[in-house]
């Protein structure tokens, strides 16, 4: 293993809504993910999601309120809970998840990435 700068992997690609893998441990992956717009609705029965701003401003959606989350912070969402992603501006985050986690949860949509790349 070598030492992984986080701002030379966000260099490396522009697509947005595709997280990219820069890292596994313990059975969790490590992924950096450009997006903006809107997400779609979806939850992971199994899996909590963390969700980390590196740069811009997240909004997630949940069914009973809306968590807005700035630059150097995160945000967990447990499992069985609802979220939409929403991101005004182009937004990096750092996500943490199990190598099990399905991108779009229990939905199926165009966006829905089936393997996430490594980086």
């Amino acid at each position: 293993m070598s030492v992984i700068n986080i701002q030379e992997k966000f260099d490396l690609f522009s697509d947005q809504w595709s997280p990219k893998r820069i890292g596994t441990l313990n059975g969790q992956q490590i992924l950096l993910a450009k997006i903006q717009g809107e997400f779609v609705f979806h939850k992971h029965d199994n899996e909590d999601e963390l969700f980390m701003v590196m740069k811009g401003q997240l909004k997630l959606e949940l069914r009973d309120k809306t968590v807005t989350v700035n630059p150097g912070e995160f945000y967990v969402v447990p499992k069985g809970i609802e979220h939409k992603p929403i991101a005004e501006e182009e937004t990096h985050l750092l996500l943490f998840e199990p190598l099990s986690t399905k991108h779009t949860g229990d939905v199926m949509a165009d966006i829905t990435v089936e393997n996430y790349e490594s980086i």
